[in-house]
């Protein structure tokens, strides 16, 4: 309780027990100063790294595709931190998301929400076509993707092509409720670049899904029309595909010139937007592209058993 300089509010103190107490609020007030330079020397350098973890407590996304904003999460346990070819890798057990994996920085997957993510990349272009049978996935090493393709009974090969191995063999180890799906006997794992393994293909699949990162380094290039170009000539006649369309508050050049360029590829290109807490502003979108009709009127619904 501070009751400002004036000896007459400390009675009961002498005039010499006054000057320790002037001494001692000097002190406190240049130690409180140097502790909060301190602190943000140590958030300025995390934050540089493009994440940061407050008192080792806290992971925070500090990422460029969302300037001025960043998510939070409580860290129980890191169980996980090292780096593959491509990228850092991190996983770590949250106080209320459960496990959550991270690549270079960025949140990539949480075994709270990322049911809504998973289904709505998977289910759309699935149940918009009549008949799926083979099915390609781009990225989704996490497994997720292949976990809800893996409902489907009338699909008979399931491919996925993965450029880093090392997420692979993470999330089977600490994201079970995820890399289920590999355990399907459908399932077909390619290591390699995904634009390079789809141009080697023609007029195969019958859906194509692509469940990558942003658009930042490597990953640039899946957003860029030569890499729709070959995803529409890999796709058979009537083929369906779903790619990650990042989010509508943040992205929109980058939404409007994808679905430009798709247009000229696909009879149909629409946007679907998907609602979860721990991607940025708590959206995420998927763009739904049909080589036939288009999925805003599904050919199939999901059973009772589904």
């Amino acid at each position: 309780r501070v009751h400002g300089d004036n000896p007459l509010s400390y009675p009961h103190l002498k005039p010499s027990s006054m000057e320790h107490l002037k001494d001692w609020r000097v002190a406190a007030g240049v130690a409180a100063v140097g502790g909060l330079a301190i602190a943000g020397w140590n958030m300025c350098k995390k934050i540089h790294m493009g994440r940061a973890i407050f008192s080792k407590k806290w992971f925070s996304e500090f990422g460029v595709m969302w300037p001025g904003q960043a998510m939070c999460l409580e860290i129980d346990e890191v169980l996980f931190k090292g780096r593959s070819k491509f990228q850092d890798i991190m996983v770590f057990k949250s106080t209320t998301y459960g496990t959550v994996l991270v690549l270079d920085g960025v949140i990539q997957c949480t075994e709270r929400d990322e049911c809504a993510y998973q289904e709505m990349m998977a289910h759309l272009p699935l149940f918009a076509h009549p008949k799926p049978e083979k099915v390609l996935v781009i990225g989704g090493g996490d497994g997720g993707v292949l976990r809800e393709i893996a409902r489907h009974p009338g699909v008979k090969e399931i491919h996925i092509c993965e450029l880093d191995q090392m997420v692979i063999d993470v999330s089977k180890k600490y994201l079970g409720q995820l890399a289920q799906g590999y355990n399907d006997p459908r399932v077909k794992v390619f290591i390699q670049d995904g634009f390079a393994f789809m141009e080697k293909y023609t007029n195969t699949y019958d859906v194509v899904i692509v469940d990558s990162s942003d658009p930042v380094g490597p990953a640039d290039v899946l957003f860029k029309e030569p890499f729709y170009m070959a995803m529409a000539g890999a796709l058979r006649a009537g083929g369906m595909a779903c790619t990650q369309g990042e989010c509508m508050w943040l992205h929109q050049e980058t939404i409007t010139e994808v679905m430009r360029f798709s247009k000229k590829h696909f009879k149909s290109v629409d946007y679907a937007h998907i609602s979860i807490p721990t991607y940025p502003s708590g959206t995420i979108g998927a763009l739904v592209l049909s080589k036939g009709p288009d999925a805003k009127n599904p050919a199939r619904t999901p059973d009772a058993k589904m």
